[in-house]
């Protein structure tokens, strides 16, 4: 995807130059390796900072929650449907957005790739096509890309922007057949209190930093219930009940909304796996309302409209 660089940076100064946008949203290469930045700009000549490779994996939607101006911003197809859910949610109008498209092969999982050089330092990455190579004081290896994907990655059905004004390359392949729901089902057939010692083995090594909420798209109200204190809804402690119903209503709050995008797992100091609590709500949403999040701008998440035909049994 290193071939996107220039087409981007060409696209940004185009925009910007043109007075199409007023800002323009992407990536810059991090301070450390596998790390890299959103960035914001607004003169043609910062264009030269933007840069793409694949770890390019948080979530640029974070930025557009009630903005006033008109922007450009790069998309893929976890955040062209994010920016969908913020257009029917009323955050952003679509009239304000210029949405450049960018098929997506991918973002690796910086984590694995640690491990893989047994958490040595790494001073250097590299890419191509296929493969990742990274570079250390006493040590080089050369890794498949395939094999270090992040875990949504390696799942995800839609690789592609839905929603875009224009594509920097042409559309990729999309990945058919994947099961992404496989870790889920797992779980569901566990007796409750096997389920609930998952999840609390889960959790266990939370520490309440709120890095995955800090992250994640979905999150803009003004005051999260953790922060509410009249009333207090959940304590600030590292106390595992208040933890847990951290969790628990944050994915709730989540439910039909989420895309699977990655970016709360990426960023957690502690590596908690946290996607399986949206998981189970995006598995549930899809097989009973037949929903995905943020295909189509015509069409609101299952919880936020009444049908007279909606599946009710769950509630007998």
């Amino acid at each position: 995807m290193l071939e996107y660089v220039d087409k981007i940076r060409e696209t940004a100064r185009k925009l910007l130059d043109s007075g199409t946008v007023e800002v323009f949203i992407g990536y810059k290469k991090g301070s450390v390796p596998m790390m890299n930045e959103p960035v914001l700009i607004k003169d043609p000549d910062q264009a030269d900072i933007l840069w793409w490779d694949s770890n390019c994996a948080l979530n640029l939607c974070n930025y557009l929650t009630k903005r006033k101006e008109k922007i450009g911003i790069l998309a893929t197809g976890c955040n062209s449907r994010n920016i969908v859910t913020h257009i029917i949610e009323n955050q952003i109008s679509r009239e304000q957005l210029y949405i450049v498209g960018v098929p997506c092969k991918g973002m690796l999982d910086h984590r694995a790739i640690k491990r893989a050089v047994d958490n040595k330092e790494i001073l250097e990455v590299s890419e191509d096509a296929d493969t990742i190579t990274v570079k250390g004081r006493d040590f080089e290896k050369t890794l498949e890309k395939k094999e270090f994907l992040q875990s949504n990655c390696a799942v995800c059905r839609h690789r592609n922007p839905v929603l875009y004004d224009e594509l920097v390359a042409d559309l990729v392949e999309e990945q058919e057949g994947v099961d992404p729901y496989k870790d889920v089902r797992a779980v569901e057939s566990m007796d409750p209190d096997k389920k609930w010692a998952f999840f609390t083995r889960t959790i266990a090594n939370c520490i309440r930093c709120y890095a995955c909420r800090n992250a994640c798209p979905l999150c803009y109200c003004p005051t999260c219930f953790v922060d509410e204190s009249r009333p207090q809804w959940v304590g600030k402690s590292i106390d595992p009940t208040d933890t847990m119903t951290f969790h628990f209503l944050r994915a709730y709050h989540c439910a039909g909304r989420c895309t699977d995008c990655g970016a709360c797992e990426r960023v957690c100091p502690v590596g908690i796996p946290m996607r399986q609590f949206t998981k189970k709500l995006n598995k549930d949403a899809e097989e009973l309302f037949s929903w995905e999040a943020g295909l189509a701008l015509d069409q609101r998440p299952p919880l936020d409209v009444y049908r007279p035909d909606d599946y009710n049994d769950f509630i007998l």
